[in-house]
């Protein structure tokens, strides 16, 4: 008989495109880091979700880019002794699932998400992978029966969908799934970019000065902060913060610590150029620590790869639990 659970469980899943930047560290990171003593945390880094468009990606460099982010989670402070950090891929109940989801989706919801097309239009051809993938998504969540799940506003339809999937397997076979709910972050800043402050940080954007990365060298970061974008006027006022102002004064205080006034106060007055360099200063000096210890992790490929397998072996025990009661409930063995 299952134990009850004595804390929540967190899901979260990144795919292993695109460079993690201080956003994702800001907003996301350092508060799971917080607080994941709190949480029954599973981390997974979702390499088959990077699949579902294979223009994106380099076949021989999909692996090396999983190992970059799990290391990332470990640099960042993600502690793999209290929270599970695995590959999606070693994971093989997540398809499996997966599959028996598709089966019992409605072509018609799939029909409605947004997500598909916007990014379909942006392509000749798409391959149903990325028409179906809000199902492996599903799959990735209802697999460990999570409580929580730390999105964005933008991702809120796919917790929706996977909470009506939940309902529409348990209504045909009568298994119950935990349904999932939104993780809303109390506290923490949103990052906007560099380039254009009205527009949240994302590792998917084009322009390459619109984000810092997390690994990027204090030259880059100096260089982007340097071209961010501010307003008409030439110094700070506290009375008056623009976008622009706004967010590299967010970025200040994350890295500085100390209150958002502490933040607006020391810069009050001062130009543009000693706002951008103070800002530059600080996110290199927070930065520094997350990127000495990325290097080591993978200085040791070995040690990290071991880690993953324990961490996915732990996951699979947890999956197959639960996917011993699906297989029951739909009549496979």
């Amino acid at each position: 008989m299952a134990q009850p659970k004595t804390k929540k469980t967190v899901f979260s899943g990144v795919q292993p495109t695109g460079d993690l930047h201080i956003g994702n560290l800001i907003g996301a990171l350092s508060l799971w880091v917080r607080e994941q003593e709190r949480h029954d945390n599973i981390f997974c880094v979702v390499d088959l979700h990077a699949l579902t468009i294979p223009e994106a990606i380099e076949a021989k460099a999909l692996h090396r880019s999983s190992l970059d982010v799990a290391a990332l989670y470990v640099a960042c402070g993600i502690d793999p002794d209290k929270s599970i950090i695995f590959l999606q891929s070693q994971v093989r109940q997540h398809a499996e699932l997966a599959w028996i989801l598709e089966c019992v989706t409605p072509m018609g919801w799939m029909n409605r998400m947004t997500q598909f097309k916007t990014k379909a239009q942006m392509q000749e051809t798409v391959g149903t992978g990325l028409y179906t993938y809000p199902i492996l998504q599903a799959a990735d969540i209802l697999l460990y029966h999570t409580d929580l799940v730390p999105v964005g506003e933008d991702q809120r339809q796919h917790i929706e969908i996977t909470q009506d999937i939940a309902q529409r397997f348990e209504g045909l076979f009568g298994y119950h799934f935990t349904r999932p709910e939104i993780m809303v972050r109390e506290v923490g800043a949103r990052v906007m970019g560099l380039d254009d402050p009205e527009a949240k940080m994302s590792k998917s954007a084009a322009n390459p000065r619109h984000a810092i990365g997390i690994l990027d060298a204090p030259g880059v970061i100096l260089k982007k902060l340097k071209s961010a974008k501010t307003d008409s006027r030439t110094a700070v006022d506290a009375a008056d913060l623009g976008a622009g102002v706004r967010n590299l004064l967010t970025i200040y205080q994350a890295f500085a610590g100390g209150t958002w006034e502490e933040a607006v106060r020391r810069f009050d007055g001062q130009g543009y150029g000693a706002l951008k360099t103070g800002v530059a200063e600080a996110t290199i000096a927070g930065l520094e620590p997350i990127q000495r210890r990325f290097k080591e992790l993978r200085a040791d490929e070995p040690a990290l790869e071991a880690m993953l397998r324990r961490s996915a072996a732990a996951a699979a025990e947890r999956a197959e639990a639960t996917m011993v009661e699906v297989r029951k409930a739909v009549g496979v063995r």
